[in-house]
Parts: C-alpha cells; structure tokens; sequence
C-alpha cells in the first residue's frame, strides 16, 4: 500500500479513537480529583520521588530491542539475553532479598547501582554477543539486588511515621515520577537519535543520572538502612531467622495468591514490552510530518515523543491508582489481569492485519494496567506481611516473576523469528490468559 494511504488510514484511526475516548477520560479525571486526599510530602518524599525519577532516565530502553537489532541479533539471540538476565535475576533474587534485609537496603542499592553503571557501559562498547550477554547478566545482577529494596524501604518510612493506612496512595505517587522519569528519558532519547542518527550513545548519557542517584542513596537517613519492628528500635534479623521467617510467610494461602497474581501479569509485560518499538516503527511512518528526513530520523524522534506520552499516562495511572483500588476493592487484581492479557491477544490481532495505531493503542493498555496493579498489589502484599521481611518476600515474588518472564521472552523470541512479531504476542498472551482465568479465581 502506497505510504500516503497508510497516513490517511492511521489518521482516521486516531480521530475516531479520541472521539471515544475523550469524554470517558473527563469524567474519570474529575472523579480521580475530587476522592484523592493527601499523602505526607516532605524532604524524604521528594527523596523517593527523585529516585524513581533519575532510575528511569535510562535513555536506551525507547531504542533497546531496536539498537540489538541494529547490531545484527536475530529475535532468538535477542531471547535469549533476555532469557539469560532473568537467570541471573533468579540466581541472585532471594539472596539478595535476604541480604539487603540482613546487611541493609541502602548498601544492596548501591552495590545495585554500580553494577548498573558497569553494564551501562558494556551495551556502549558491546559488537559481540558474548559482550552483550556479560553485560545482561550484571544488568541481571543489579535487577536482583534493586528489586524490592527501596519498596522495603519506603513502607518501613511510612510505618515509622504512623501512615501505613497511607501504603497504596504513597507508593502510587513516588512510582508516578519515575515515569515521568521515564517519560522525559524517552523524549531526550528521541532527539539525540534524531541529531545523532544512532542508538549507541545513549548508553553513556544513561550513566550520568545513575552517578547522580548513588550519591542520593547515600543522603538517606540510616533508619532506612535496616527496618524496624517499633518506631524506636531496630531489630535486625539473622539469615537463618530470615529464612525461617520466609518459610512461614509463605504458608500464608493470602501471600501466595497475590504474589502469583502480581508476578504473572509484570512477567508478560517484562517479556514483551521492548517488542514495542517495531510497533512504533509502523507508526511513525505513518505520521504525516518530517517527510523530508530520512526514516531512521523521524522514526526516532516519533518514537520518543510517543514514549513521552505513554508514560505521562502511565505516571497518571500509577497517582491514581488508589481510586481505582477504592472503586473496585479486592476485584482488581483478577479484573487487571484479564484486561492485561486480553489487550496483548488485540495487539497481536492487530499487528498481523496492518492496523498500527490501533496495535500501539492495545499495547499501550498493557502498560497503563501494569501502573495500576504495581501500588495496589504492593500494598497488599506490605498489609500481609511483617515489615522486617517485606524486601525479602517481593524478592522471592521477583523470583517467581524472572522464571516466568525467561520462559516468555524466549518463547516469544522462537514464535516471532518463525511467525512474525503479531502472532507470538497473540499466541503468548492468549495462553497467559487462558491460565489468568484459572488462577484468577483464587485471585486475592
């Protein structure tokens, strides 16, 4: 089809979308503003904030499955890093939890945060696979030792501070800016391919906001360090007492339900969110403007700016999802599942039929339905468990999610070499949601 009816036709599908959609999200907006109540802001919420902002200033990930391709990585090798740094993720998963509870959460964040930086740079210099999976596997490493750490860190603050009634809408907000975060890295991202032409640079830009947050992490007060079982005294755990402590949780027929309903859903998005790019490609191209700069150009600059967007809505999301958490109770999580899943199967549909925006749209629901289960099922878990174990209980969640998310992003790569891109996020999500609707039922 001529490339000027692809315009016309991704034209009208925008248009009629926003006709339907722009007074229902009025009204929600207007209902969003008026339930919200306030959340304790001072300097340590800002601290919070910050860091989620500066994490996400990672300037390459609008362009990573773009970039592996660029360097000559089929789909499969792509799975297969991503399938390696889930490994890695498992390994260190739990340990690192139990760690971080042991020895100190700011130390785990940064010793994450270095690994980061070192794997940053590798991407930068990588041309061979080996190079590139070296620098998956300590991207892994510093997943492993982040992830659950500074939620430990952030429910413990509110305890401390009497405002534990406050765990969804406070978590909500501090995960709002690192989409913004997000949103602003996508941009930036976006007009440094369209000035440079390249992807590569971007890795090193990446590091300077990273040096930025070591540096905060340090300024963090010290009863963060360790959490606390009173608001006076710390009480630190052994490993064997944690390990114990752990198994006991466990036992919990409520703990484990949320824990696979959150874990399933972050693994599919986790799996294929970078698949997203390909997809803005067709987008991009379709969009009557720079008609006049080479393709490569205005793709990337499209592409950021659509990331910009999509997190400036995913931010929103993340605020509000107390009122959603509010409206539909202990029914969300089962209701965002689905929905979640059901969203891929479309986006698939319509890759394969050619109906771009429409796939983006569908794709893009995956992401705003992430925003919203993330806070309300972080609360959940922080209201089952004992503060002390909180890091080390979403770690053993991550764990459950990195097996989940390995068997997917490999998966997915083996569908998509041999199918095409449309039909492995179809078929991928059309089996997740037949076992969302199993599991969905003893959903919390």
């Amino acid at each position: 089809m001529h490339k000027s009816a692809y315009s016309h036709k991704g034209v009208k599908q925008i248009a009629r979308f926003g006709e339907l959609t722009i007074p229902i999200v009025r009204k929600i907006y207007f209902n969003i503003f008026e339930t919200m109540s306030s959340v304790l802001k001072n300097r340590q919420y800002y601290k919070f904030s910050f860091y989620g902002f500066l994490k996400n200033l990672r300037f390459f990930d609008a362009f990573f499955v773009l970039f592996l391709i660029e360097k000559g990585l089929s789909y499969t090798e792509i799975g297969s890093l991503y399938a390696a740094r889930e490994i890695v993720i498992n390994v260190f998963e739990v340990p690192s939890g139990i760690i971080a509870d042991t020895y100190g959460r700011k130390n785990s964040l940064l010793g994450s945060l270095l690994l980061y930086i070192v794997s940053f740079y590798l991407y930068y210099a990588a041309e061979a696979y080996v190079v590139f999976l070296l620098a998956f596997v300590l991207y892994g490493m510093g997943d492993a030792f982040r992830s659950g750490t500074h939620k430990g860190m952030i429910m413990d603050y509110l305890r401390i501070h009497h405002r534990e009634n406050q765990k969804i809408q406070y978590y909500g907000y501090t995960r709002s800016w690192s989409q913004k975060g997000s949103a602003l890295s996508s941009l930036i991202a976006g007009l440094l391919v369209f000035y440079n032409g390249s992807y590569q640079n971007i890795f090193l830009f990446s590091i300077v906001p990273y040096l930025i947050n070591f540096l905060l992490i340090l300024s963090y007060p010290k009863e963060l360090n360790y959490s606390t079982k009173s608001g006076t005294s710390q009480q630190r755990l052994s490993v064997a007492e944690t390990v114990k402590a752990l198994f006991r949780i466990f036992k919990q027929p409520g703990v484990l339900k949320i824990v696979n309903t959150s874990a399933l859903h972050t693994a599919f998005l986790k799996a294929i969110k970078d698949y997203i790019q390909p997809v803005m490609i067709h987008v991009a191209l379709i969009v009557p403007v720079l008609m006049s700069y080479p393709e490569d150009k205005k793709s990337g600059l499209i592409i950021g700016i659509i990331y910009f967007i999509l997190y400036l809505l995913t931010s929103a999301a993340s605020r509000y999802a107390s009122f959603f958490a509010e409206k539909k109770g202990k029914n969300i999580p089962r209701l965002t599942l689905i929905t979640g899943f059901s969203l891929g199967v479309m986006s698939g549909i319509f890759y394969d039929y050619g109906l771009w925006v429409l796939a983006l749209l569908s794709f893009a629901g995956i992401y705003l339905i992430e925003n919203i289960r993330k806070p309300v099922l972080t609360g959940y878990i922080s209201d089952e468990v004992p503060n002390e174990l909180l890091t080390s209980v979403i770690s053993v969640q991550s764990l459950w999610r990195t097996i989940i998310t390995a068997v997917l992003a490999l998966g997915f790569g083996v569908i998509a070499d041999h199918s095409g891109m449309g039909a492995g996020l179809a078929t991928v999500s059309l089996l997740l949601l037949g076992l969302g609707l199993i599991l969905g039922k003893n959903s919390t």
